[in-house]
């Protein structure tokens, strides 16, 4: 990840300004932002897509779940857990937890249906918290309803 790369990143923060604009701002070609963009997105270090603030999305709800795995197999469990309905990332932890899942859910509920329909399917789980997101600072999402 060179500077040029960081640079395109920092000025892609408004996901729709033009690659023309871009090119003026780092003082190289459009065609070079363009080639850049592509590779970045070929490697998997660049997606760009559109996200919401679930705040102002109606019955759009964002919830966290701790999740503690009876195994040490975290790596294949968020594997398994990022495929279920619903889920917008998991990560990894340090703490009480091992695994922190991002869930979107629509509708009235929902969290009961997910826990139910989908997280129980997820073998080794030995305990999990559940944290609904009241109010989210800077939280904006892809929009998966």
């Amino acid at each position: 990840m060179d500077d040029l790369n960081k640079g395109i990143l920092r000025e892609l923060r408004d996901g729709r300004k033009s690659y023309k604009l871009i090119a003026e701002t780092l003082a190289v070609t459009e065609n070079t932002i363009r080639s850049r963009v592509r590779k970045m997105e070929e490697q998997g270090v660049l997606e760009i897509s559109g996200f919401v603030n679930p705040d102002e999305i109606e019955n759009l709800q964002i919830i966290m779940i701790g999740i503690r795995t009876r195994s040490m197999d975290y790596i294949s469990k968020g594997e398994e857990i990022s495929r279920l309905k619903g889920v917008l990332s998991v990560s990894v932890v340090t703490g009480r937890f091992d695994l922190i899942v991002t869930v979107e859910l629509a509708g009235d509920h929902q969290m009961l249906e997910f826990l139910k329909n989908e997280l129980s399917r997820i073998d080794s789980i030995e305990a999990i918290e559940t944290f609904v997101v009241y109010k989210g600072f800077n939280l904006k999402v892809p929009y998966l309803q």
